[in-house]
């Protein structure tokens, strides 16, 4: 069926594309009928995608985001981008301070009408010097803008999705220990759905007049502190679980050992709680209700049950 609007037949560059909230915002792209290239280290990671394209749509393309020749080959004829890239580990500063910089320096040189850049609540930390994450955070930002003035600078607080490794990676720990510690178990988190993240984006690159050169802050509906997240998930199990608060020495400690699922600046930021300012606009200004977790969470946790969907409702 011919689709028409704004981005029908564009050209958008996804950096980054390859990765969970890539996966959402491809698909919102491909449903406006935009041409979509996902440019990634590991752009195998999207094949999954290929079946939602009509022939021609879709396009894959090896980019190494720390490597200033790679990022403008990707962006190369673009009529928009999207910068997707984020990690807690590897040179940060250069991934996620200048990189963003040098695809915006890009976008600009191909012509392109809209850049969005997906950058985080972290940006505005209560001490970015103690936090690398978040010092590269505000450095990509102030980049992108200094070389794309009209970017549209999205910050989500942390996401959340069916196939995301936060709510997951609690869900996991719950189906299989009794007694679990609480890190931060005070801290107020503003869980975003991913969905309407990717929504964000779209809409933003629909309308880079209105949208662009501003900062958006994402957060969900509600406010929820980790102590609440975790005794939500245990009651979506059907689970009976203790958990113990952590003192924030012993977490900092925990943090800081190697190979554990959360390192030390995530520790930090979770500490600080993850909630939007109300010192830029939100979901509202772009025309989005954002979803709330207990709207999925009983049906994502079915496959953590005791017996799945056969579970008896005495929990266990």
């Amino acid at each position: 069926m011919a689709k028409s609007g704004a981005l029908n037949g564009k050209l958008v560059v996804l950096m980054g594309g390859s990765g969970f909230i890539g996966n959402y915002v491809a698909q919102a792209l491909l449903e406006r009928g935009a041409r979509v290239r996902i440019a990634a280290r590991h752009p195998e990671k999207a094949f999954k995608l290929k079946p939602l394209a009509n022939l021609g749509q879709m396009q894959f393309a090896r980019c190494d985001a720390s490597d200033r020749q790679s990022v403008d080959q990707c962006i190369a004829g673009a009529d928009a981008v999207v910068n997707l890239v984020g990690a807690f580990s590897g040179n940060l500063r250069r991934l996620m301070g200048e990189a963003p910089g040098w695809m915006a320096e890009a976008a600009a040189r191909a012509g392109a009408q809209a850049f969005v850049h997906v950058s985080a609540i972290a940006a505005e930390p209560e001490d970015e010097t103690e936090i690398e994450y978040a010092a590269a955070k505000k450095l990509g930002e102030e980049r992108v803008l200094a070389a794309f003035p009209k970017a549209t600078i999205l910050r989500p607080s942390i996401l959340f999705g069916e196939d995301d490794n936060f709510i997951n990676m609690f869900a996991g720990l719950i189906s299989t220990l009794p007694v679990l510690p609480a890190f931060g178990p005070d801290a107020k988190l503003q869980l975003v759905y991913v969905d309407d993240v990717a929504e964000a984006a779209v809409r933003a690159l629909e309308d880079p007049g209105k949208h662009g050169g501003k900062i958006y802050e994402l957060g969900g509906p509600e406010e929820l502190s980790m102590m609440e997240i975790n005794e939500a998930i245990a009651a979506a199990q059907k689970r009976k679980r203790t958990f113990l608060p952590m003192p924030d020495g012993l977490s900092a400690t925990f943090a800081a050992l190697p190979g554990t699922p959360m390192g030390s600046d995530q520790w930090k930021l979770l500490k600080q709680g993850n909630v939007a300012s109300g010192a830029f606009p939100g979901f509202d200004r772009l025309g989005i209700e954002p979803k709330p977790l207990d709207l999925f969470l009983d049906r994502w946790m079915v496959r953590y049950r005791k017996h799945g969907r056969f579970h008896a409702e005495s929990a266990v």
